[in-house]
């Protein structure tokens, strides 16, 4: 009896380890294979936005590492405007906008109605 039992929980032991695998933490970036990845072609081209600081006195944004302020130089562009996840550079012969997170544009959320919130419905 007791090897039967002693042999039946090695075996379910087993099993569930087998079937384990390893652990994937969900909030961990995607793996890529660094064979598959040619370094040089996957690296950001031109200037990328990094930070932007907004205060009553001034308006700074880090580009690619460098710290510049509204009306201030970046290159041979001129930081014409900060926003709040943007910056706009003015070159002699076009405007470049850089956004915090590429793709990605802020927009205004209106409710017309008071009786509905962000935090839920009201009683």
């Amino acid at each position: 009896m007791k090897r039967t039992l002693l042999v039946l929980l090695l075996g379910i032991a087993s099993a569930a380890f087998a079937q384990r695998g390893a652990l994937v933490d969900p909030t961990r970036p995607p793996m890529i294979a660094a064979e598959s990845v040619d370094t040089e072609s996957s690296r950001p081209t031109g200037p990328q936005l990094q930070s932007v600081l907004i205060s009553p006195g001034r308006r700074v944004a880090v580009i690619s590492g460098s710290t510049v302020v509204q009306g201030g130089k970046y290159g041979n562009a001129t930081v014409a405007a900060i926003g709040e996840g943007s910056v706009l550079l003015r070159y002699a012969d076009r405007n470049e906008t850089l956004h915090l997170i590429s793709g990605v544009l802020k927009r205004e959320r209106r409710i017309d109605d008071p009786t509905h919130s962000d935090k839920g419905t009201t009683r």
